[in-house]
């Protein structure tokens, strides 16, 4: 089955991405953050970045907000072994993984949210 954007149906990071998933899961747990790694098997990405990079694979696993996040809000550089993860955290809840330089990622991500 095919999911799009246009059906309006988040689709689990696990299923597309399943080896991002478990490297994601794995640098939390590195970093002590195992109630964030914890969540990872249920996340859903609900759009991907459109800023138009080429380089980019980030997506939302919360909606996008209007302008900032704002209170409750922190960043992680995660130290991937290949290009650059960054997470969003709102309230204890991922909500945005930035990726970059990971064409394999953007790849996936353009197949499904085109």
């Amino acid at each position: 089955m095919r999911h799009s954007l246009e059906q309006g149906v988040p689709v689990q990071l696990a299923e597309i991405l399943p080896t991002l998933a478990s490297e994601l899961q794995e640098l939390l747990n590195n970093h002590g953050e195992a109630e964030l790694a914890a969540q990872v098997s249920e996340l859903a990405i609900v759009d991907r970045c459109r800023c138009g990079d080429d380089f980019c694979s980030s997506f939302y696993t919360l909606p996008k907000p209007k302008g900032h996040y704002g209170p409750g809000h922190r960043c992680m550089d995660l130290d991937a072994a290949e290009g650059m993860l960054v997470v969003d955290v709102v309230g204890g809840k991922i909500a945005h993984v930035e990726i970059l330089n990971r064409a394999d990622v953007r790849r996936k991500l353009l197949a499904v949210f085109p």
